[in-house]
């Protein structure tokens, strides 16, 4: 059984209203902007890493009255209960938490959106959910071959313990102040982190301070943000662990690219920007590429340790999805980065309705 209670914070637009759904697998926050009368369609929205559902408000207030907009926070992120996060299913705790909320509201068919980590998290519900999407959009995606430590366009396993992925490679400053919800300016604050990776700067919104306040419900720990972590051999001296996070993009626990199998292929449509420095061939966040730009010394070279080739391995398995019969379109923006949603607002929802009409 489940219940529905309404809640409310300073930090919901006039139009959105926050519930709280009770599922078997937690309880979960949820944002919505309902249709005036009969909805003519739903649109779920799956936020990304380090930040929560709030980042979705001023798109679900643009789109059409006719369409109901949901957005789910993430367990252990914005209003949802802290849970353990299993990182040995990649991904899979998530999308079944989305799946169990959406039999809770009465959804039985969606148009999905997922950003970042989220669009991981809609692919694998493609996998593990089938029939429930009515479409997919991907807002700068993680690849289908996870982050960090894969070569080529088809995301081959660099290692096998899947070194200089995972936990490890976050920064603890960072994650103290996630911890003690720092709104300070520091170059490893939150607000930095968002003002200089989410975004190209110099980038700014009239809510900026939300989209700060937002990333700081990060659950912090072993089970949540970052996760743990082992030992390797291997450059530049560790693994991913089994919890939490991070490691849950780690490619020896995340692979969706049996997306191209599927039998029935919802629309999708990946939206991403040029200048997008987190999800990237050239990735700040990938410590090999990091590795070649010297900043982690000991780098062993391109030919153990080459920069993960995001966008190609992206590309390379929608391409083999349009091949097998699947319907993809593409939207890269110039003078963008990571959050097109918000950069280039018009564009953006341009692009989704277009793939609501599909």
């Amino acid at each position: 059984m489940s219940d529905t209670i309404t809640t409310s914070t300073g930090n919901i637009f006039d139009g959105i209203t926050a519930h709280s759904v009770v599922t078997p697998r937690l309880r979960a926050g949820v944002l919505e902007r309902p249709a005036t009368g009969t909805a003519a369609a739903t649109v779920v929205f799956v936020h990304g890493n380090v930040s929560s559902s709030l980042f979705w408000q001023p798109l679900m207030l643009a789109l059409p009255t006719s369409v109901r907009a949901l957005a789910i926070d993430l367990r252990g992120f914005g209003s949802s209960e802290t849970l353990p996060v299993d990182a040995t299913r990649g991904l899979a705790d998530y999308s079944d938490d989305i799946a169990a909320v959406l039999t809770e509201l009465g959804v039985d068919g969606a148009h999905l959106v997922g950003w970042s980590m989220g669009g991981g998290v809609t692919m694998q519900l493609l996998l593990d959910h089938p029939g429930l999407a009515a479409s997919l959009t991907l807002v700068a995606p993680v690849s289908p071959y996870g982050f960090g430590g894969t070569g080529g366009a088809d995301g081959h396993r660099l290692s096998v313990d899947d070194a200089g992925t995972g936990a490890g490679g976050a920064n603890p400053d960072f994650v103290a102040r996630l911890h003690d919800g720092d709104h300070g300016a520091d170059q490893t604050s939150p607000r930095t982190v968002y003002q200089t990776t989410y975004v190209k700067p110099p980038f700014s919104s009239d809510h900026d301070e939300i989209w700060i306040d937002s990333m700081l419900t990060t659950a912090t720990g072993v089970g949540n943000y970052p996760g743990d972590s082992t030992v390797s051999e291997n450059w530049p001296g560790f693994a991913p662990g089994d919890s939490g996070v991070l490691n849950t993009m780690s490619p020896g626990h995340f692979n969706t690219s049996g997306i191209v199998d599927l039998a029935k292929k919802p629309a999708i449509l990946w939206i991403h920007g040029s200048d997008d420095v987190i999800v990237s061939d050239t990735s700040f966040f990938d410590l090999n590429y990091l590795g070649q730009l010297g900043v982690i010394p000991g780098w062993p070279g391109a030919e153990v340790a080459p920069p993960q080739p995001m966008i190609q391995q992206t590309r390379a398995v929608l391409g083999a999805y349009q091949a097998a019969g699947g319907t993809l379109t593409e939207l890269e923006l110039a003078d963008c980065g990571h959050s097109p949603h918000l950069e280039h607002p018009a564009e953006f929802l341009a692009a989704l309705l277009a793939q609501l009409e599909r």
